[in-house]
């Protein structure tokens, strides 16, 4: 009996499943360059047998410009197991200036209120006659909220 992987793998040798092995080898690539260039591609995709890539940042396609001889020299010279069937004849990028959509909206914050839980009955123990006069006007204030409920 095979297992999901194994089945997935027999599927993806389909000819009508292609776009998967062109998705994969997407991955691949990508998963082969430098972190920070990777956070900046925004997607990728093949058109006939050029791939481009969409940077969100001029910094990365420059980055990526500086590069893109290297690799396509090493896909030339070895491709990725996912690779091996597709033809890559040109390697673009290119910046996107189209801003993000915003997932979610913000919530702004609701006011929350508390009942008070205390009855106000506790001892003041302080010898300093500011600090303890604030304290016996929030022991008042306490008294009084919860007398009128």
């Amino acid at each position: 009996m095979k297992n999901a992987s194994q089945i997935i793998g027999i599927i993806h040798t389909y000819p009508q499943f292609s776009k998967l092995n062109k998705v994969k080898c997407i991955k691949k690539i990508q998963s082969l360059l430098v972190s920070p260039v990777q956070k900046m591609i925004k997607f990728a995709y093949f058109k006939d047998s050029t791939l481009y890539f969409v940077f969100n940042h001029p910094a990365g396609k420059q980055e990526f410009d500086n590069n893109i001889q290297n690799i396509k020299n090493a896909l030339n010279f070895a491709p990725p197991n996912e690779c091996k069937d597709i033809n890559i004849q040109e390697i673009r990028a290119f910046v996107t200036h189209t801003p993000k959509k915003k997932t979610q909206e913000v919530l702004k914050p609701q006011q929350q209120n508390y009942t008070e839980r205390s009855k106000g009955e506790f001892s003041i123990d302080i010898k300093d006659e500011r600090l303890s006069s604030l304290v016996k006007s929030i022991r008042d204030i306490i008294k009084e909220k919860n007398t009128n409920k």
